[in-house]
């Protein structure tokens, strides 16, 4: 059985964006996974636990979007105004560690590792929205890069 040691454990927070919320399938609502993983994020804060934020999105153009097609309809020309927000809810601070992804997973194209490696951190907590796309995409290359790893499946909901 795996222990959490606080020293080297961290929450990622998988897409909990306005631009993703409505995406939201179950089966959780977006409202209760927002909620829940606020609580797990002030938990970890007030733990002194570093929270990584991961926000996936592109540039005007779309230049650095996936450009492999699936089973989804193609973005909207524009992004929303607000397609950048975290939720209220969330309760994201200044001392939170923001990454933004261009793919489905938050390791390829990105700091992570870098940043969660170089604070000694071995075990990942994960949780948000498109379980079945970001969250697990996140999960197997965290796994497959010898991270400990648990998903909070009460604060995570599939696209």
């Amino acid at each position: 059985m795996l222990e959490l040691n606080a020293k080297t454990t961290a929450l990622v927070v998988i897409d909990l964006q306005e631009g993703i919320l409505p995406f939201a399938g179950g089966p959780h609502t977006a409202d209760e996974v927002v909620n829940r993983a606020g609580k797990l994020a002030a938990k970890f804060r007030a733990s002194g636990q570093p929270v990584f934020l991961v926000r996936v999105g592109w540039s005007a153009d779309y230049a650095e979007a996936l450009k492999q097609p699936v089973d989804a309809p193609s973005p909207a020309k524009v992004l929303p105004e607000n397609w950048w927000q975290h939720p209220a809810a969330l309760g994201a601070t200044d001392s939170d560690i923001e990454i933004i992804k261009r793919q489905w997973g938050a390791f390829y194209g990105t700091d992570l590792e870098l940043q969660l490696r170089r604070r000694g951190i071995d075990t990942i907590v994960l949780c948000g929205i498109s379980t079945n796309i970001g969250v697990e995409s996140t999960a197997r290359n965290a796994w497959e890069l010898g991270f400990n790893l648990v998903i909070a499946e009460d604060a995570c909901s599939a696209a």
